[in-house]
């Protein structure tokens, strides 16, 4: 099990993600209400400017003459009380799933297996649903496929300030402390992790940490007033609300050696869908790919939109979202993700299984190489070259 661990940690080190965060600032052209035709604002009684126009206009048409019409247009799309499901937050605002010809519902549910349901049932088409939980789910038999991302790291723990001085102590700080978590979830796997690689024991003891699972994120976190809970995982926005309300940060995953760059949130539909009705989940993903480069480009109008959903101070989203604890992208990420499903299993969580029946990255693709048709900037590039490398 030490071997299995020390492997992990290598490869996950290794395979660091180049989300391109802090180079994707700069101010674009792909704000609110712009067009992709990139001639539209030249004096078209030019043959320059006519010619410029027609390339792009062409370009843009072939692009969706090649992806098609979406079979389906009133689209579900489930998501938790999260700041980490941003991209359909400003994709619904900024108006990109308007612009794709759909029609989206967005409906906030309490935890994972209430967004498979919601999958299953076909009351949701879309879901922003933690890859743990969803790695455990397709390994039951559940047949869900993941084809994009939604969050990297953002989550942690945070504990009473009786019991730690300062922020980020780390875990050892939880020893011989009740800790509410969320069994089957990214949180609970990366503290597990975390305790392992510190030779710390789970259970009743003063060196040991006892864990108390809880349905959802919101449980565990009011869990904190109860006066037997000392300690609870977080993720964002609740590392912000802890901290505004006198607790200490145990850590944060972005600042572990051993977490770096752990794909929480993925995109994820039913397979038979995704099979099926594969424009309308390409047309989704173009919004998301869109949404994700207003996200880089226009920070205040982000945090105005990510407020509509998330009703929290306007600083604690810039924190949760521009502060360096996790990045919002819709890349898939495929190879994070399969270093993570080694992980659970070796952990216990889960069984092995084969997971290129439930991975979809062709949806991803085909999406963002038909934006790109339409015309590229750096913030686009970025997402070319690290699909490329991490796919």
């Amino acid at each position: 099990m030490k071997n299995n661990r020390l492997k992990f940690i290598s490869v996950i080190a290794a395979a660091a993600l180049l989300t391109g965060c802090s180079g994707l600032n700069e101010s674009s052209s792909a704000e609110k209400g712009e067009t992709t035709t990139a001639s539209t604002t030249t004096a078209e009684n030019t043959t320059e400017s006519a010619a410029s126009k027609s390339t792009s206009e062409a370009a843009t048409e072939a692009a969706k003459v090649k992806i098609g019409a979406p079979e389906k247009t009133d689209i579900n799309i489930g998501y938790l009380n999260s700041t980490a499901h941003l991209l359909a937050f400003v994709a619904a605002e900024e108006g990109y799933f308007k612009e794709e010809g759909l029609k989206v519902t967005l409906t906030q549910f309490s935890s994972a297996s209430e967004l498979i349901n919601g999958i299953e049932s076909d009351k949701l088409d879309v879901a922003f649903i933690g890859s743990v939980p969803t790695l455990t789910f397709q390994s039951q038999g559940h047949e869900v496929s993941i084809f994009g991302g939604a969050m990297t790291n953002g989550h942690g723990y945070v504990i009473k300030s009786e019991f730690a001085d300062k922020d980020e102590a780390g875990v050892e700080v939880l020893k011989g402390r009740n800790v509410a978590s969320v069994k089957n979830s990214v949180q609970d796997a990366e503290l597990q992790i975390l305790l392992k690689n510190a030779n710390i024991e789970i259970g009743e003891g003063a060196d040991k940490v006892n864990i108390v699972y809880f349905d959802s994120q919101k449980d565990a976190y009011a869990a904190l007033l109860n006066s037997s809970i000392d300690a609870a995982s977080v993720y964002s926005p609740y590392a912000s609300l802890a901290k505004s309300q006198g607790y200490k940060v145990v850590y944060y995953c972005a600042h572990e050696k051993a977490l770096e760059n752990q794909p929480c949130c993925r995109q994820v539909a039913k397979t038979s869908a995704l099979s099926s009705t594969p424009n309308t989940f390409i047309a989704i993903e173009r919004a998301f790919i869109k949404a994700y480069h207003f996200t880089q480009s226009d920070h205040a109008k982000t945090i105005k939109d990510v407020k509509k959903y998330i009703d929290i101070e306007d600083d604690f989203i810039d924190t949760e979202v521009y502060g360096g604890y996790s990045v919002s992208s819709p890349d898939p990420d495929k190879k994070g993700t399969l270093t993570l499903k080694d992980t659970i299993v070796d952990l216990g969580y889960t069984e092995d299984y084969d997971i290129e029946l439930h991975y979809n990255t062709d949806i991803y693709k085909q999406a963002l190489d038909s934006i790109l048709a339409e015309g590229s900037d750096d913030i686009y590039k970025s997402l070319e070259d690290h699909f490329n490398e991490f796919e």
